[in-house]
């Protein structure tokens, strides 16, 4: 377990200071919950935790066996997808506004306190 350790540059805990920077070098705020590479799958594990999609999910998939096929394979699938497309574009969204407030505060000024 990493702490994260402020220390004033006061010059008494200069040694200390420089052992904790190693660390801590990318001292950043990310609000994000998503990358580029783990949009998609956590995305998707996340909506299928959901009991109605995953509902709809298991009605497309009865839906391919011909025994008990009752509408057309593709109108079955037509609510879950615009129900996940729809999710997916708010999130996607949402998620880049996170990530631009991000960037705006990381790279404000700041003021450090020192008697």
């Amino acid at each position: 377990n990493k702490w994260r350790i402020v220390f004033p540059n006061n010059g008494r805990q200069w040694n200390n200071w420089k052992q904790a920077s190693m660390f801590y070098s990318a001292n950043r705020i990310q609000t994000t919950k998503y990358t580029w590479f783990t949009f998609l799958p956590q995305f998707l594990f996340e909506q299928f935790h959901r009991l109605g999609n995953l509902y709809f999910f298991f009605l497309v998939v009865l839906n391919w066996f011909p025994q008990v096929e009752v509408f057309h394979r593709e109108i079955t699938m037509l609510p879950l997808i615009v129900v996940l497309l729809a999710s997916m574009i708010k999130d996607a969204i949402e998620d880049y506004r996170k990530y631009q407030f991000d960037k705006t505060i990381n790279l404000s000024k700041t003021r450090v306190y020192d008697k």
